[in-house]
């Protein structure tokens, strides 16, 4: 179902009117998240409708065990799991005895607001009930940035037609389950089952990977904004624990239940003490206030939003999708723990097992390098460096050795776990990603410290895995890199896949440089790397002699890089020229139709033009453009930003914008009738990339940076920062002139339109 029931607004997400087929899909919408953990937005009360219950806690998962129908040798044993964790936000509400439940009474002037400004998630209406009781409901919700193991719902309750007993009941329940789960196995022990006054407590334990929770709740009661003073009676079972609190409250008098929960977790305390950190974090937050509370969490987006906001005139529609997708970003992740990473549904859903993929280094580093500062992203290299030895042993696991990694396609802990055999095997591009970030940050932050901490030691791996993945050929004189799967995964055990022959070949040749580099500035480094990584002099002889002789597929007669060697073999029926019920192919043909057909998922070649754009004449990127976009269904997530940078570079604005529009509202008008499932948090900072690389055309070259801003016919203007290696820059754009102001730190200069500017405060 199209989601144009979100209406328009430019700093929230709001629905209007209840409709029972849409709870899924706005469950994923206005998820919560504050870095540590995460919910989608299900009901406080009690829900028999369909819905998809989910809290989830950054770090913590589960190895589900690998189910395929004939195993591997090579294929991982399980497959990393976010975990749906135990729920704190539920409230039985019960009016003069009956349960408040929205699938079994009349609902009006529904309403539900994520305010993107401020941070909370609030949800109204009114529910005339089977007893013929009439009562207004609000209920708003916040996950708190600073105290982050907290989360605060104030639920309020007020009778319109008559008084009325209004009960409710607070609860945790470890009684859960995943959606996605391969053999539907066990996932949390219960430990302890404990209440404390308006307290109570459950302590859990996942099984195999023995991480530790405290699911926490404590609850005040106020009427009309006085607190009152009522000890609940508690029910406890092997997995739950209710207070129940019965208020008499009269007609027009509103009654609230402050809930105060959340999560400890042994990641971050000693297992033993749990419970008392759980207090610790209650008293905290109750002596704060709710009040106080919510206006902390204002002040916190606040300063997100200074920095990492892009206000865009004339186009309300594309000014809310880049405040969700920025949003949704910062809710994910926000670089306080590099032990974490940045999952592809973040905390809106379990698809994708809520792992660590290439997406963080070919799409999330570049948002996270510019809108916060450089630790964020270092981070994000340092959990990669932290993996290198479990990439090592993966590759080991396939046969290579001498130090040879292969980072994982899918992981929680650096081991791999994905099992689907064209990608765990055959998708090895990711490794020439991780390599492209590294060169990229420091590119952008002109941190050199990061690569003799630990890049270099990760692209001696890298370009190791290379060297003994690729194979002579005799009859080409040239070295070629078989069975493969590229960025276009509508194409399984291709040969010489252009984007990963040509990322080998870059990685084997950046590391050579960096090793030099290295060796000549930073020799005490270069002494500690040689022998940590038992490095030989000749490998750098045999990484430049294969990259000069990398095979890269090219047809004279369409005067293109061939996105493999068979493309061509193809029936070329573009997609304009395909008929619309087909579409989405994923959906509607076989996987060997997909396989056989020319179409595109996602951009493969124009990837490898978007990451090395310097080392291709705009006329080059023209021809393969017009070439490979007509077959392209976009089909990914992280397709449209792509070429929507890539159409702006080509001044082809319309185009630009078009697909500008498909990455920033793909879950909010689900362009790929998914969203249920959840959002696509990676793809998101691609659609940062389309306004800032794409409209704004920001690159950096020769440590400076570069900009040819263009703006689309739809937009008045459009604004964004960045954080270049230490100074913050704001940047305007609108119809007639383009305007750069440094808001702190040392001037620099920049290059507009090919002009050198001075910028000074």
């Amino acid at each position: 179902m199209n989601q144009e029931y979100i209406k328009p607004h430019p700093w929230s997400i709001i629905e209007e009117g209840f409709n029972p087929a849409l709870v899924r899909a706005s469950e994923s919408l206005f998820s919560m998240g504050n870095g540590a953990m995460g919910q989608r937005a299900n009901f406080e009360e009690e829900y028999q409708g369909d819905t998809f219950q989910g809290s989830y806690i950054a770090g913590v998962y589960y190895p589900d065990k690998t189910r395929v129908g004939w195993w591997k040798n090579g294929y991982p044993e399980y497959f990393a799991k976010v975990l749906n964790a135990p729920n704190w936000i539920g409230i039985k509400v019960r009016i003069d005895g009956e349960s408040l439940d929205l699938s079994k009474c009349q609902i009006e002037n529904f309403k539900r607001e994520l305010n993107m400004r401020e941070g909370f998630y609030k949800r109204s209406f009114q529910a005339t009930m089977k007893n013929g009781i009439i009562i207004e409901v609000e209920s708003t919700r916040i996950l708190h940035l600073e105290l982050d193991e907290l989360g605060i719902i104030d639920y309020q309750v007020t009778p319109i037609n008559k008084n009325a007993d209004i009960t409710f009941t607070p609860y945790v329940d470890a009684a859960i389950t995943n959606e996605d789960s391969n053999w539907d196995d066990k996932f949390w022990d219960i430990i302890e089952v404990k209440e404390d006054k308006n307290q109570g407590f459950i302590r859990t334990q996942t099984l195999k990977t023995h991480f530790d929770v405290c699911t926490f709740m404590e609850s005040q009661l106020y009427i009309d904004g006085q607190h009152i003073d009522i000890l609940p009676k508690t029910t406890k079972s092997l997995s739950s624990i209710e207070l129940v609190y019965v208020v008499p409250v009269a007609q027009g008098q509103t009654v609230s239940l402050r809930k105060y929960a959340g999560y400890t977790v042994s990641l971050n305390h000693d297992p033993k003490e749990l419970v008392a950190a759980a207090k610790n974090v209650l008293s905290k937050g109750i002596k704060i206030g709710y009040a106080t509370l919510k206006e902390q969490q204002a002040a916190a987006w606040k300063e997100i939003w200074d920095m990492a906001d892009i206000t865009i005139e004339g186009d309300v529609a594309a000014q809310q999708g880049i405040r969700f997708n920025i949003f949704q970003l910062n809710q994910t992740y926000l670089g306080k723990d590099a032990r974490l990473n940045i999952g592809p549904k973040g905390f809106t859903g379990e698809k994708y097992g809520g792992s660590t993929y290439w997406d963080t280094e070919a799409y999330c580093i570049p948002f996270y390098m510019a809108t916060k500062n450089p630790q964020v992203a270092r981070n994000l290299l340092k959990y990669r460096y932290d993996q290198l030895s479990k990439a090592i042993e993966n590759a080991q696991k396939l046969g290579f050795v001498n130090g040879a990694a292969l980072y994982p396609m899918v992981t929680m802990n650096g081991e791999e776990c994905h099992n689907e055999w064209e990608i765990t095997f055959e998708e090895i591009h990711r490794n020439g990603a991780i390599a492209f970030a590294i060169y990229n940050y420091e590119r952008y932050t002109g941190d050199t410290g990061y690569m003799v901490e630990m890049g270099l030691e990760v692209l001696i791996g890298i370009a190791r895995f290379w060297c003994q993945r690729a194979t002579f050929s005799n009859t080409k004189k040239k070295y070629v890199i078989l069975g493969v799967t590229g960025p276009n995964e509508y194409e399984n055990n291709v040969n010489n896949n252009w984007y990963t022959n040509y990322m080998a070949k870059w990685c084997m040749l950046y590391t050579a440089e960096m090793i030099e580099r290295t060796a000549t500035i930073f020799p005490d480094n270069y002494k500690r790397i040689r022998q940590a990584t038992n490095f030989e002099d000749n490998e750098i002889a045999d990484w430049k002699k294969m990259a000069a002789a990398m095979f890269l597929p090219y047809s004279d007669s369409e005067d293109v890089y061939l996105q493999q060697d068979g493309f061509l073999d193809k029936e070329l029926v573009t997609v304009a020229n395909l008929n619309k019920e087909h579409l989405p192919i994923n959906q509607k043909w076989s996987w060997d139709r997909i396989l056989r057909s020319p179409y595109i998922k996602q951009a493969d070649i124009l990837q490898g033009f978007y990451f090395f754009e310097e080392h291709f004449t705009t006329e080059e990127l023209e021809r393969h453009f017009d070439f490979y976009e007509p077959f392209t269904v976009h089909e990914s997530s992280l397709s449209p930003c792509v070429h929507s940078i890539q159409a702006a570079k080509l001044n082809r604005m319309d185009r630009a914008y078009e697909f500008y529009l498909r990455t920033s509202r793909l879950d909010l008008d689900d362009y790929n009738k998914e969203v249920e499932e959840g959002c696509h948090i990676t793809s998101m900072a691609g659609t940062w990339m389309s306004i800032v690389e794409g409209f704004g055309g920001m690159r950096v070259r020769d440590g400076h940076l570069h900009f040819e801003p263009r703006i689309p016919k739809e937009w008045n203007s459009y604004t964004f920062k960045v954080n270049f290696r230490g100074s913050i820059l704001t940047i305007s754009v609108n119809k007639d002139k383009n305007s750069f102001v440094l808001e702190s730190g040392n001037p620099l200069t920049i290059i507009v339109n090919g002009q050198s500017i001075s910028i000074n405060s």
